[in-house]
């Protein structure tokens, strides 16, 4: 805490808006954004890479936050006060960092996947400075963010395997995907059994257990999306620039649409249980895997079309 109260009387209107909006980059919408990039644009190995850093990096993170129940630091020190404009996107217990996790095992593992040198320094100094706007802003400790930082950096060596043969041997990816299911099933059945202590914060409990549900959604749709593609459709990412631009553009709103659209009659339909954020995220992540590549071919042939003429 003395780290973050020295950072916190330092604090200028300058220097709060410039971390606040550094820190945006490690928001989950963002990382949606870089992933379609990846996947539907750039390489669909690299994507596939980056993606299993992010669930592992995702499914560790979320299990040590409602293991470990460490309150926020505001909560633990009332005297100490955080850039307001931090809160609403700091939910759920402190220890680790989510948004250091996704950052980090974001623009690590894309460091790592391409040797393009500008884009590699923007990567590592996002690494540096989002996880370090968290403490500035008051929302984690050095620990909390230390800890997302090794672990995302860790993930983005081990899972480095993706970028060579791994992802074209269908065996070994259905195993990793089994592997992904069993753990993420796993969380859910610990969310859903385990006897919590009474001093169990009900509001980090209930993001905990709907991250839990999500989070076997996700890895449900890409396993199903990954079938589908290899037996379809085998999609190819290439396309002129402009062709890219409105896949992306299409692609990310429907599944914008899908998040947000289907929320309230998905709550509705299942009373509000858990479930129904698994079966958002499962037609998210089947729409992005699945569905939406089958259009592939299409953009594909528009930049044929154009460079014939």
């Amino acid at each position: 805490m003395e780290f973050l109260k020295l950072l916190e009387s330092l604090r200028t209107p300058f220097w709060d808006s410039i971390f606040s909006f550094i820190t945006h980059f490690g928001e989950e919408s963002v990382f949606i954004v870089i992933s379609f990039i990846l996947f539907w644009c750039a390489d669909k190995k690299k994507g596939y890479y980056c993606l299993m850093v992010g669930f592992w990096g995702l499914l560790t993170n979320q299990f040590l936050k409602i293991f470990c129940r460490v309150p926020r630091p505001w909560v633990k020190d009332k005297s100490f006060t955080i850039v307001e404009s931090a809160r609403g996107e700091a939910g759920g217990y402190s220890f680790p960092s989510g948004h250091t996790q996704i950052s980090v095992g974001t623009y690590a593992s894309i460091a790592r996947a391409f040797s393009i040198k500008v884009i590699r320094y923007v990567c590592i100094i996002l690494c540096i400075l989002i996880p370090f706007s968290r403490m500035y802003l008051g929302v984690h400790t050095p620990l909390d963010v230390g800890v997302s930082v090794v672990i995302a950096v860790f993930l983005t060596f081990i899972m480095t395997p993706f970028l060579g043969k791994l992802t074209e041997c269908k065996r070994k990816m259905r195993i990793n995907f089994a592997l992904m299911v069993f753990f993420s099933f796993a969380f859910v059945l610990y969310m859903e059994l385990y006897k919590f202590p009474q001093s169990t914060d009900l509001a980090n409990f209930m993001e905990a257990r709907g991250n839990s549900f999500r989070i076997l959604g996700i890895v449900l749709g890409i396993w199903l999306g990954y079938e589908i593609d290899q037996k379809h459709i085998n999609f190819d990412t290439k396309a002129v620039w402009w062709a890219q631009i409105i896949k992306l553009i299409f692609g990310t709103l429907i599944v914008f649409i899908i998040k947000e659209g289907l929320k309230m009659p998905l709550e509705i339909v299942f009373s509000n249980h858990p479930i129904s954020g698994a079966v958002r995220y499962f037609l998210i992540s089947l729409f992005a895997c699945g569905i939406w590549p089958f259009t592939f071919s299409f953009f594909s042939r528009l930049g044929n079309k154009n460079n014939s003429r």
